[in-house]
This record gives structure tokens, C-alpha cells and sequence, in this order.
């Protein structure tokens, strides 16, 4: 079987983001030792801004009309494709970033969705265990001053789930930088609390998304890894 795991934060070390869907993977892992993991790191490897624009600027113009840079946008919109069509669940990790997604984030979903293979109609991701990890530096619940301003979430929840097709599940942990600023003291415990229940959950999910991957692959008469 195949785990797709990407990583959107900037941050290599501290990240909550990161932390917590190791706690994913290491759960399917646990499970499953001889999985396949395939790891895309936008920090690590930056997506280009202007792939999109490249690769969309592509429609309808024949392969021998286009520009080398056209073309080489066109062979990474199939690559990162290929990377998540291959796979049997994806685990998908970003922090809010100004209350949405980062633009290195958006870069890629958008040459996802520039993909034929993407396009509306039939779904690609078919019913796929999708984990969104989140991390929010802030509270964002009903009821705090902020309610209502992560626009990331419902975004990657549509996108991944009513759009592509996956079977989304979200982990959350709130008030991750409640540690690291002085007007948050007060709520660092609560802060504690809900990154320990972000952990447990994110434990459950990769054990849950592990097992009904291998019973699916098991009905299907398929072995091994995707």
C-alpha cells in the first residue's frame, strides 16, 4: 500500500503541523511496516510560482507550438499528479497561514487540478482516506473573536473531498503558538490539551485510513504496495 504525505510549513523544526501527521504516518507504519510512504515537501522542494501560468497557458495549443518552459510545467503538473493518483490515501499537513493557505500550497493544488485527470467529472480521488492536518496558531472556534476566519479548512475540505472525491478527515490543533506569545499565556494549558487530543486523533486516524485500506485491497484480491 502507498501513503501520500505532503508538507506545506515553512518551518522545518517546531512545526505542529509536521508533528502531528508524523503521529499519522507513524500509526499507519505501526500497522503496516512494508508500506510505501511518498513524501512532498514544498519547503524542501519550492513549486515555481509560475508553473500554473506555464502549464495552463497550455490549452489548446499543440505540443510542438509550446515553449520548453511550457512543456517542462506540463511534465511537473503529471508528475505531481501521478504522485497522488498512485497513492491509496493521502495525508495532506499545513498551518493557517493569514487565515487561508500559503501560496506554495495553492501552487500545487492548482497543477493538480490542471491535470485532465483532475478535471470535473468522474472522481479522481474515489472515495480515498484524505487526512487534512491543520494547525492553527490562534482560536477559531465558535464563540472566540475569530470565528469563522480560517478560510483554509473549508477550502481543503471542498477541494479534497466534494471536488476530488476523498473521504476527508480533518485534525486540528488550535492555539499553537500559545508557547511562543507572551498574550496568550493564560491559554497555554488549553493549549497543551488540545495538541495532545490533535496527537490522539491523528493516532486514530492513520490506524483507521491503514486498516480500511488493506480490507479494500484485500476485497479487491490485491497485494502489496500500490
Amino acid at each position: 500500500m502507498t501513503l501520500f504525505r505532503l508538507d506545506a510549513s515553512i518551518r522545518r523544526e517546531g512545526s505542529v503541523s509536521r508533528e502531528v501527521a508524523d503521529t499519522v504516518q507513524r500509526s499507519w507504519i505501526e500497522r503496516h511496516p512494508h508500506d510505501t510512504v511518498i513524501h512532498r515537501d514544498l519547503t524542501a522542494s519550492p513549486l515555481a510560482a509560475d508553473a500554473w501560468l506555464l502549464a495552463a497557458s497550455t490549452r489548446g495549443v499543440p505540443e510542438d507550438e509550446q515553449t520548453p518552459e511550457q512543456r517542462a510545467a506540463v511534465t511537473l503538473t503529471a508528475l505531481l499528479a501521478n504522485e497522488v493518483l498512485n497513492a491509496d490515501a493521502l495525508l495532506i499537513a499545513t498551518p493557517l497561514y493569514n487565515f487561508g493557505i500559503s501560496q506554495h500550497l495553492k501552487t500545487w493544488i492548482d497543477l493538480l487540478a490542471i491535470d485532465p485527470r483532475f478535471v470535473p467529472g468522474p472522481d479522481p480521488l474515489a472515495g480515498r482516506p484524505v487526512t487534512l492536518v491543520i494547525a492553527r496558531g490562534g482560536g477559531y472556534g465558535e464563540g472566540t473573536p475569530r470565528a469563522g476566519w480560517d478560510h483554509a479548512t473549508p477550502y481543503l475540505e471542498q477541494t479534497f473531498g466534494a471536488q476530488f472525491g476523498g473521504d476527508v478527515t480533518v485534525v486540528a490543533a488550535e492555539l499553537t503558538l500559545a508557547d511562543v506569545t507572551p498574550q496568550m499565556a493564560e491559554l497555554r494549558g488549553l493549549a497543551a490539551e488540545l495538541r495532545t487530543k490533535a496527537h490522539e486523533l491523528a493516532a486514530e486516524t492513520g490506524r483507521v485510513h491503514a486498516e480500511l485500506v488493506a480490507s479494500r485491497r484485500a476485497d479487491a484480491g490485491l497485494t502489496g504496495a500500490a
